[in-house]
């Protein structure tokens, strides 16, 4: 059966109209769903804010998540830099490793089962591509040979040098991170690359990035081309992504493919393209979730 997507957002300045969760538009959601033979998911950082991740919107919302930062008026785009590993490793440190801890003892929220249970329905099942280091779709229980993390991973390190392409998990240098809060520093002992003692660093694409290994992620995108091609008839649900760094959205849209787009405050698509719902990940996925029951 063929749609016609309608996006009402296109008629509105506000994303976050009352009707973007109505019974009309879930349906029509829940029907794609129902027909599609495989699932394309691409988040971004707000997919974690129903599990109480931080998602760094904008430069006060940063700071107030790392007080320490503000006082020292650095930006998200400054502390996440190789150069910030270069200029002080323990402040640079502290900020990853405290996310590190973080990702470690967070609990995917529901919303990861629901899409875990709608791809096990699907003939081709579903693939993750995500702008987000987190590991939380791992973590979630999705395999890891289904998931494209186009920056990298914070859960696995690389040499600052580089000396080599090697990569190695975190877990095996910092078991357990310890970081003074109140100054946003690194306590425990500066991990080292394993092979020439230079001064290890996560595995993330960072700002100004020269010195990035991007070998596992060529090695997830070749294997999401693979998947891709046997993908007749796929749909893409997008997840709190953004327009400051627009990598997810492009990717959605590149698909050819009927797009979802779930985004709280940048939930527009245009006419015919899609659907947008302004709300949070979970809200929309249940909603859309218990509409599939009709299926």
């Amino acid at each position: 059966m063929s749609h016609t997507l309608h996006d009402d957002h296109e008629d509105h300045d506000d994303d976050r109209n009352n009707d973007s969760l109505s019974e009309e538009r879930v349906s029509a959601a829940a029907q794609l769903i129902a027909e599609a033979d495989s699932l394309i998911i691409a988040a971004g950082a707000g997919m974690g804010v129903d599990s109480g991740l931080p998602d760094f919107r904008g430069t006060e919302g940063f700071w107030q998540a790392y007080p320490a930062l503000a006082q020292a008026r650095l930006r998200f785009e400054e502390i996440a830099s190789p150069h910030a590993f270069a200029r002080d490793p323990q402040l640079a440190w502290g900020f990853y490793g405290h996310r590190l801890a973080l990702y470690r003892r967070t609990v995917p929220h529901a919303g990861f089962r629901i899409l875990q249970r709608w791809a096990t329905r699907m003939p081709r099942g579903a693939f993750v591509f995500t702008s987000n280091v987190d590991g939380q779709f791992q973590r979630a229980g999705f395999q890891g040979a289904r998931v494209l993390e186009c920056h990298g991973s914070i859960h696995h390190l690389q040499c600052s040098a580089p000396c080599s392409d090697a990569l190695w998990p975190a877990d095996d240098v910092l078991p357990e991170v310890e970081v003074d809060e109140a100054t946003c520093r690194l306590l425990s002992p500066l991990p080292r690359c394993p092979h020439c003692g230079a001064l290890a660093r996560p595995n993330v694409l960072m700002f100004g990035d020269a010195e990035w290994v991007e070998t596992r992620s060529a090695e997830q995108h070749r294997r999401y081309r693979a998947w891709r091609a046997t993908a007749n008839a796929p749909v893409v649900i997008e997840l709190g992504a953004g327009t400051h760094i627009a990598t997810v959205r492009y990717f959605s849209e590149s698909q050819d493919a009927p797009l979802l787009r779930i985004n709280p405050t940048e939930a527009r698509v245009g006419r015919g393209r899609g659907l947008a719902f302004g709300t949070g990940a979970l809200a929309a996925l249940s909603a859309i979730d218990q509409a599939l029951a009709a299926f």
